[in-house]
């Protein structure tokens, strides 16, 4: 058979496979990347039979896509721990903790239901870019191993808890309005908060992969609109969302308002400012608000700007050291010796509340008392695969005179009073814009400059 005309090049992406079950994503694609990973990682370790973690979301298509996964990870000759219906960063725990060589998960994460998708780490790291691309090489050269796999199954829902829950002590009880969106984040979040010592409102907390409520995104504050309602409505203290396989945290203060992952990300540096004392490094995205470095820095940290992308992040607080690491999208790691340094928003959103236990202020005070700054949300604006990178790499060269330009993903150009980014996806072939400046209209006016430049590259914003 000719697997190159059997196996759609696109859902090969840059941080995993992703594609519409049935039209091309099937059990016969599973079972052959299956056999590819458990090929390189064979290569990788050296072993002639490395342990696999694998788990699965929610969505009615993830149980046969996994059981195809498995059998191609077995018959390239991998040891399985098949760890069932979890969320995202449960394989990531499993790797860490039951001393496995890779991990293999499951899921659509945010997509729509009739999406699903496979994410995947070797020795504790994401893998990406060409390492996603040589397993399609695989595939389609036919360059994969066989062998005979066994197979092991682990409930690990209650294990994860344990661990967890046993590295947080509230200071008092805290009130909680949690959102699971029918993800997987059901299987497991009101009994983390439980167990904790926090007072659970749950919302959406039954699993269902069809997400009949809304949509596990709660980078959309659409999809936060329960949990604004519930959190003015129940008193709690905090609201926190997950997306469809709780790698990504949402959450909301007292009043019902929105907290955007940046600032989530500032308040926990502060916090391990508090902790550790000065001199923490914090990773943060291209995308996160300027208020993240400013007062980073002032408190006496070392703020990291890093490009977009869980992978990237996580790579980057590897090589740095970081205890801390994350996105304006959510997706936070937390390391040192606090934890395991993946994203894990579940683990997260324990830190959110037991920092808030541990202060006698509400969330709106704490992020109150941050510079205020006005941003537009992430502008998408669709062009060619090929034209994405020349409009970036034009916007290099264009701003350098006379504006100082930060390069390391795409362009964020600095403004004194603001800050405008231009950067081609990684994903899909659009360029991402977002604005940021002290007041609406110097907000305006830089994004008049960007978009104006854009204008004359023939792009239509």
């Amino acid at each position: 058979m000719d697997a190159s005309a059997t196996i759609a090049p696109h859902i090969f992406r840059q941080y995993d496979i992703r594609g519409i079950v049935g039209e091309d994503l099937d059990g016969s694609v599973a079972e052959r990347v299956g056999r590819a990973y458990a090929s390189d990682l064979r290569d990788a370790t050296g072993k002639a039979r490395p342990r696999v973690a694998v788990g699965h979301d929610n969505r009615p298509s993830s149980p046969d896509l996994a059981d195809a996964l498995i059998g191609g990870l077995r018959g390239a000759g991998a040891d399985v721990l098949f760890i069932g219906t979890v969320p995202t960063p449960l394989v990531y725990w499993a790797e860490k903790t039951r001393n496995t060589d890779g991990g293999v998960m499951i899921t659509g994460s945010h997509n729509p239901p009739e999406w699903n998708g496979i994410k995947m780490t070797v020795q504790g790291r994401a893998i990406y870019g060409d390492a996603i691309t040589r397993l399609r090489e695989r595939i389609v050269s036919g360059d994969l191993l066989s062998g005979d796999g066994g197979l092991e199954r682990e409930d690990v829902i209650e294990a994860y808890i344990s661990d967890v829950a046993g590295r947080f002590s509230l200071s008092r009880p805290v009130r909680v309005a949690v959102d699971c969106g029918n993800g997987s984040a059901a299987l497991v979040a009101p009994r983390l908060f439980e167990a904790i010592g926090a007072e659970v409102t749950p919302l959406f907390c039954t699993s269902d992969g069809t997400f009949p409520n809304h949509h596990p995104d709660p980078t959309v504050d659409e999809n936060l609109e329960d949990l604004m309602q519930a959190v003015r409505d129940e008193r709690c203290e905090v609201g926190v969302a997950f997306d469809g396989d709780a790698d990504r945290l949402g959450a909301v203060d007292e009043n019902g308002k929105v907290v955007r992952g940046d600032l989530l990300l500032l308040l926990f540096g502060l916090d391990l400012l508090e902790r550790k004392g000065p001199g923490q490094k914090l990773v943060f995205d291209v995308k996160c608000s300027q208020v993240l470095p400013e007062v980073f820095a002032e408190a006496g940290g070392e703020p990291i700007m890093w490009k977009t992308g869980h992978s990237l992040m996580k790579e980057k607080m590897r090589e740095t050291g970081a205890p801390l690491a994350g996105e304006l999208s959510g997706h936070i790691c937390v390391g040192g010796d606090l934890y395991y340094g993946f994203d894990d928003a579940l683990f997260d959103a324990c830190f959110l509340v037991d920092l808030l236990s541990r202060s006698d202020r509400y969330l709106s005070d704490m992020v109150g008392e941050f510079p205020r700054y006005v941003s537009t949300p992430e502008i998408r604006v669709e062009v060619t695969e090929e034209s994405k990178w020349e409009v970036v790499e034009a916007a290099r060269e264009h701003f350098r005179d006379g504006h100082e330009v930060v390069d390391v993903d795409g362009v964020r150009v600095l403004f004194g009073d603001g800050w405008g980014l231009l950067r081609a996806s990684n994903t899909q072939p659009v360029l991402v814009l977002r604005y940021e400046a002290r007041d609406e209209a110097r907000l305006a006016e830089i994004r008049e400059t960007m978009e104006g430049f854009l204008e004359a590259q023939g792009v239509e914003v």
